[in-house]
């Protein structure tokens, strides 16, 4: 494996970690601060309006030479914005230091993408894209399990002053080892050649008419990706929400989400490459949503619960892990060659409109009727199946025509 490859996926692994300490304390911590519950999903539509926005910005500063420049400017802000959160008290300026949060980590969270796609052979790069995705899953286990230990351990709770009444520190803690990631990517990554200089690179405000040329079959695939992405923010942070409203301690959400890690790295590591081999990405996609469907609606109707979400819930963990990948890459495989962080950063723009729409009508159903969160989020699959069906079709009239 090339030296680059594993710096990328190291650094990335430790930005999984860090962006995911506060997520198993932020429930607990809105509710401490007696703010409704429904906010709990404002917080983080929020964040991800910060991503929609900042990722086509962040992907065009890219291609012009600046990569590294914006995944540290990136960075410094997500740290200001996870600080003040914490601190600010208020319920309405932790709205506006959450779009800050978002904003910043658009950076690195498309960048790393394209970086990863412009260092791997095509051959390598649904592989590499699977090791990346894998990275930042074991990181977010990993972050969710240390946010959690460190606001439920007594001897933790003792040192960093991280209880129940304090989780206002964990924000603090973030933000300064996030600081530490600016610091691995400023002498970590200047050694690798992130960006290829091979178009004419047009000015910032004409870069963004390179938007306008995806193809209609490319346009449907990102659309589909806006509901998929409902679905997966849906399924994973109110599963977090329906774990605190059953009585589990922040311990048990974080031992549970390394436990969803592991899986998703084994998935990665062992039934991605295989996956790739086979060379129907488009219908792997769409057994992936048909089995996720299936899982999400027995799950959350089983008569045990924990038992349903510790075994077949695993089938949905197993079938994200191998869909990520898969759709970057065929992202990648149209980008024009120069522009890959354009394109990603579009990419990121579609997933996160679902993450601005998932918490906010995941919020109001939840309220409702916890189960209706994840039956809405089996619709969403449906409806993104759909998409995947009538783009696999447009690829084979339009390979008829050729042929």
């Amino acid at each position: 494996m090339k030296k680059p490859i594993i710096i990328a996926l190291l650094i990335y692994l430790v930005q999984g970690l860090v962006h995911n300490l506060g997520h198993p304390v932020t429930p607990a911590f809105v509710k401490a601060l007696e703010i409704p519950d429904y906010m709990f999903g404002v917080f983080y539509a929020t964040m991800s309006s910060g991503i929609v926005l900042g990722a086509p910005v962040w992907g065009i500063v890219a291609d012009r030479g600046n990569k590294k420049l914006a995944m540290i400017i990136g960075l410094m802000l997500y740290s200001i914005g996870q600080f003040f959160f914490g601190y600010s008290g208020n319920m309405y300026w932790m709205i506006f230091f959450r779009f800050v949060s978002g904003f910043g980590a658009s950076a690195s969270l498309t960048l790393f993408v394209s970086h990863m796609v412009e260092i791997s052979e095509p051959k390598d790069r649904a592989k590499h894209l699977a090791w990346l995705a894998a990275a930042l899953a074991l990181g977010r286990s990993f972050g969710y399990f240390v946010g959690g230990f460190i606001s439920s351990n007594p001897t933790a709770i003792n040192l960093l002053g991280t209880g129940i009444t304090s989780l206002e520190r964990v924000f603090l803690i973030q933000a300064l080892i996030n600081l530490g990631l600016v610091v691995l990517i400023l002498f970590f990554i200047k050694a690798v050649k992130i960006y290829k200089q091979n178009v004419n690179k047009p000015n910032f405000f004409e870069s963004f008419k390179n938007i306008k040329t995806i193809n209609k079959t490319v346009l449907i695939f990102l659309i589909s990706l806006i509901f998929m992405s409902i679905a997966f923010t849906n399924l994973s942070k109110y599963l977090d929400v329906y774990f605190n409203a059953e009585g589990f301690s922040t311990g048990r959400i974080g031992n549970y989400n390394l436990i969803i890690g592991i899986v998703a790295i084994l998935t990665s590591i062992f039934i991605v490459p295989l996956v790739t081999k086979l060379r129907k990405n488009l219908l792997i996609l769409e057994l992936v949503q048909i089995t996720s469907i299936i899982a999400v609606i027995y799950v959350f109707r089983a008569n045990n619960f924990i038992v349903a979400v510790y075994s077949v819930f695993m089938i949905f963990v197993i079938g994200k892990a191998i869909f990520q990948p898969l759709e970057q890459n065929f992202i990648a495989d149209h980008a024009k060659p120069g522009l890959y962080s354009t394109t990603m950063g579009v990419r990121q723009s579609f997933f996160s409109i679902g993450m601005v729409i998932g918490p906010l009508i995941g919020g109001f159903l939840f309220d409702i009727n916890p189960r209706y969160v994840f039956d809405f989020s089996a619709i969403m699959i449906f409806i993104a199946l759909i998409l995947v069906f009538i783009v696999n079709l447009r690829i084979k009239r339009q390979e008829n025509q050729t042929s």
